[in-house]
């Protein structure tokens, strides 16, 4: 690259573009002089796209794996103000933002959407419509045949903020039909899905994991629909695909019981399908995905509705209900109790009212 393409890409005030019409492009060195493009196709409403060039390369051309802007402001690099090699698979072409959820696209057809909300990852509406929004986005790319659900920080989902921990709002108040309008649109999503879940998923948290055709875990992985523990009912379509996993007389006691199961119980029950340590945990999801990622496009997609079946339809009418039950539940004493003690991290003293 010349010293006058490389000063014209390191003066762009990378700072100061608007993150919902602007695209960076860096595919090779000679392109990198014509880096900032109108990119509306792949951006829509919802971010940046950046296809994104091996750490080695970054640095030949900027001196540095973590450039600055002119204005002393970090290059967002893919989109998170850091520069990250690929270390999944092949290199990564393509990243785009949907809320608190960032997808990547391999070489090998993997692509990666990242729940950003560590350490917990609590869910709300919001984060749900914004996986519902990433799987379709993808599901329209030829270049992604499979997913690897994955999540940033100590837990692939703690479920609902009911205490109030985080910055996120309560999704039950107010009802919970605009979450699972959203959720069941996971389930309409057409491309296989395999979640990597590490440290808790737990009530909707669960929920989630179980929205995904396949579930590697850490043998630290906690699982636990804990819905009566806190004097409530399941939701997040829990009532159909928790059974369909697990079997109707386990899946009924982990409902009644609302106790945590490790990542080990978890395979052994069919819940985790794969086990994998922490730190090859990622390693191990993307692998699966490759595989299916290997086989027919075609076929795959054409098996998959055929096994699942009105999945989809099943979980819309399971979460109209347990919706509805959710509703009626909130407004118990026990549902308040429930909340409060597991806040203050003590058994509950339900009173039936």
């Amino acid at each position: 690259m010349t010293p006058s393409a490389r000063r014209r890409l390191r003066f762009i005030p990378w700072g100061l573009i608007d993150p919902f019409y602007a695209a960076v492009v860096l595919a090779t060195e000679e392109a990198v002089a014509n880096a900032l493009v109108a990119s509306a196709d792949m951006t829509g409403q919802h971010g940046r796209v950046s296809v994104a060039l091996p750490r080695d390369q970054i640095a030949a051309i900027f001196g540095s794996t973590r450039p600055r802007c002119r204005d002393g402001a970090r290059l967002r690099w893919p989109l998170d103000g850091t520069v990250r090699k690929p270390d999944r698979g092949g290199d990564v072409t393509a990243t785009k933002t949907f809320g608190d959820a960032e997808v990547s696209v391999g070489d090998d057809l993997v692509a990666t959407v990242e729940i950003r909300r560590p350490p917990d990852n609590f869910f709300d509406a919001d984060l749900i419509t914004s996986l519902a929004d990433a799987y379709f986005w993808l599901d329209d790319h030829d270049d992604a045949r499979a997913i690897v659900l994955c999540s940033e920080g100590k837990h692939f989902c703690a479920g609902a903020d009911l205490a109030g921990r985080s910055r996120q709002p309560n999704p039950v108040e107010g009802g919970v039909n605009s979450l699972y309008q959203q959720a069941t649109r996971l389930f309409d999503a057409k491309t296989p899905v395999v979640a990597a879940v590490q440290g808790a998923a737990i009530g909707g948290g669960l929920g989630l994991a179980c929205s995904a055709d396949f579930r590697v875990a850490s043998p630290l992985a906690r699982f636990a629909a804990n819905f009566a523990r806190l004097g409530f009912h399941q939701g997040f379509g829990l009532s159909v695909t928790l059974p369909d996993i697990i079997g109707q007389q386990r899946a009924l006691e982990l409902l009644y019981t609302g106790r945590r199961i490790g990542g080990e119980e978890a395979a052994a029950i069919g819940l985790a399908d794969r086990l994998a340590e922490p730190e090859q945990l990622r390693d191990a999801a993307h692998a699966l995905a490759a595989e299916i990622a290997g086989s027919a496009p075609l076929a795959i997609r054409s098996i998959r509705q055929t096994m699942r079946g009105d999945l989809a339809g099943r979980v819309r009418a399971a979460t109209d209900h347990e919706g509805a039950e959710q509703d009626r539940l909130r407004k118990t004493a026990d549902f308040a109790e429930g909340v409060r003690a597991s806040s203050e991290r003590r058994p509950p003293r339900f009173e039936g009212r």
